[in-house]
Parts: structure tokens; sequence; C-alpha cells
């Protein structure tokens, strides 16, 4: 279904990773990534503009520094399954090798069933905030984890969130596991893949599509 690229450096990777669309960017496609629009992905993946380099951001280094624990916790906490991490990998579905992944862990299950491990850290700030958590995960990480369950084909995904809140230095966290089983989702997967498939013709022709904001 896939292959794995071995970076050899994180800006290899990174290069690697400009070839094609990844798990964030499926959300710019549909509309559903705060940060960014549609627009800005088209205008990257063509050479208009520079992707925008977070690395620094405070909460961007916060996650990937907590992302190695987190997933020490997993296999400690869900001992039934089996924990794959290979670091600066990227995996490019073979059919449609723009299409491309780059996971936090691969999962395989009791029965041999292949999955998918998102880690995801956050910092609530605002009741809005809390309230995308409320039963269910904000939209731009749900079209992500779909996203990689159409690269690589796997059965299901496991994301394991960390909810962090500072008041006043009381620092609190909750940690939360939500699982999507493949079945489950296949008319989104559908929509999400053909979403991605007329983005990426209007990269390859270098016309510009229609512009899909995130939600207010």
């Amino acid at each position: 279904m896939f292959e794995r690229i071995k970076c050899t450096s994180r800006q290899d990777w990174l290069t690697q990773r400009r070839k094609g669309i990844g798990g964030s960017d499926a959300s710019c496609i549909v509309g559903m990534n705060p940060w960014r629009t549609s627009d800005d992905l088209w205008e990257e993946k063509v050479g208009l503009r520079e992707a925008p380099d977070i690395s620094n951001e405070e909460a961007v280094k916060y996650g990937n520094d907590a992302e190695g624990s987190l997933r020490q916790l997993f296999k400690l906490d869900f001992p039934e399954y089996r924990v794959h991490y290979r670091k600066n990998e990227l995996l490019r579905n073979k059919r449609l090798p723009w299409m491309q992944a780059s996971l936090d862990g691969e999962l395989t299950d009791t029965e041999g069933r292949k999955g998918v491990l998102e880690i995801k850290t956050t910092s609530i700030l605002q009741s809005m905030q809390r309230e995308k958590w409320h039963d269910r995960v904000p939209d731009n990480y749900f079209v992500q984890i779909m996203h990689y369950l159409l690269v690589t084909g796997y059965e299901y995904a496991i994301l394991k969130a960390q909810l962090k809140t500072d008041w006043q230095g009381d620092i609190r966290l909750t940690t939360r596991h939500y699982t999507f089983e493949r079945q489950a989702h296949i008319d989104d997967l559908k929509a999400l893949l053909r979403a991605e498939i007329r983005f990426w013709s209007h990269v390859e022709s270098k016309t510009r599509p229609p512009l899909k904001l995130p939600p207010i």
C-alpha cells in the first residue's frame, strides 16, 4: 500500500514532505485548518511561497519534546498493542505517491491488525478550545487521522491527546484516547480522497483551486 522513505535528517524530511500532501495539509484542503487556507497550501506546493517555519514556536517544541514520553506511556497503559516508531521516516502511498504520512507510531493489536498512533499535546487557554475536545476531537485532527488511514490502508487509528491547563501556576493534565475504526468512516475517507485528488490536480496544472476557508 505504501513505501517507506528513510530521511537522513530533519531537513531531508522537510524537503521530502514538500513533494506531496501530509496530514496537516489535508485539513487545509477541506477548509478545516484554523491557521492555513487551501489557497495558502496551493501557493506553497507550486512554489509561490515558503511553508511557514513553526519549529521554534513554544507549543510545537513542547509537543515534539513530549512525544517520546507520551508514546512510552501509551506502551505502558496499553500493552496489548505493539508500538513501532521510526524517526524521520515518511510513508508514501504507492498508488498516489503525493499522499504522504509521518506517523507518531504504528500499532499492531492482538489480532495482528495494523493501526496508526497519533499523539497530540494542546494547551487549553479558552473555553472554546475545551469545547472542541468535548466528546470528540477537533476537526483538523480528525481529517489528519483520516488522511493517515488513506495513505497506509491501516484498519484503525488511536489518538492520544494530552490537554494541559495552567491556571496561575496550577498545571493540570488530562489524557484522552480516541479510537477510529476504518470501517466506521468509509464515507469520510471517500470524500477526503476525492478532495485531495481534486486539489492535487490543481497543483499539477498550476491552476488555483476554489478557496476553502477555515471555520470561524
